[in-house]
């Protein structure tokens, strides 16, 4: 059984299919790409999965649970966490406080806990040396390079211990080392914290370098699905998305 099984899927603003019958299924364990032309609808589609927007007709299951047309916090506690394309912290709390708020939806942290280094914290505190993030613990999130507030953001939303990461156009702004070193990140956090991983990205080295398999869509509908390889050769895949 798939981990996400989307069926159906469509929605409209104003009578314009925002998405029109989008279907997906994607396996435990999958890093998988999303990719279109801007306004195509795939941050519309995270919007959806991430119960931000409810469909107008459609089925999202997640591990066999349907969460169709939930509330945001919910789908979170059933296992989606996300991050966007404008990066979204706290920046006047510390590195530290913004993973730590990951925890909210799930259980109440203690400060006690905090203090004396209990089980949660010590958690917190690997998960922030993997992003390279411990040193900079405390200092404010505005402080930060750009490049770590893109990788505090996903360590913020891999606290919520979720199923399934969303990842919205994550080398937005990167420079090309930054964007190889989220390469790593994102295949580390796959193989390492038994993660599923959907992504919107335009960067095309990117995609081609972790994506196992793509979806591209193209004015809220599915041009074509399968192997990375395969969707990122077909000519019409090219004439649509990469505008040749």
């Amino acid at each position: 059984m798939a981990l996400l099984e989307v069926n159906h899927l469509n929605i409209s603003f104003g009578g314009l299919h925002a998405v029109d019958d989008f279907h997906v299924s994607i396996e435990k364990g999958q890093l998988y790409g999303l990719i279109g032309p801007n306004g195509a609808g795939k941050t519309t589609i995270f919007n959806l999965l991430t119960g931000v927007y409810k469909p107008d007709e459609g089925i999202i299951n997640l591990d066999g649970q349907d969460i169709t047309g939930k509330s945001t916090i919910d789908i979170n506690k059933a296992g989606i966490a996300r991050t966007f394309q404008n990066i979204r912290l706290f920046h006047q709390m510390s590195v530290l406080d913004n993973v730590k708020a990951g925890l909210h939806n799930h259980h109440k942290y203690s400060t006690v806990e905090g203090i004396f280094r209990l089980p949660r914290y010590f958690k917190i505190e690997k998960e922030m040396e993997v992003f390279d993030l411990d040193k900079e613990a405390d200092i404010l999130a505005s402080n930060l390079p750009y490049g770590k507030q893109r990788k505090l953001e996903i360590a913020r939303a891999l606290a919520t211990k979720p199923k399934l990461l969303l990842l919205d156009e994550p080398a937005a702004g990167m420079n090309p080392n930054e964007t190889e070193e989220l390469m790593d990140t994102i295949r580390f956090v796959r193989d390492n914290f038994d993660m599923t991983i959907l992504l919107i990205e335009h960067d095309m080295k990117l995609v081609s370098g972790i994506c196992e398999e793509l979806t591209v869509l193209n004015f809220g509908h599915v041009l074509r699905q399968g192997k990375t390889s395969d969707v990122l050769h077909d000519p019409e895949v090219i004439k649509a998305y990469l505008g040749e």
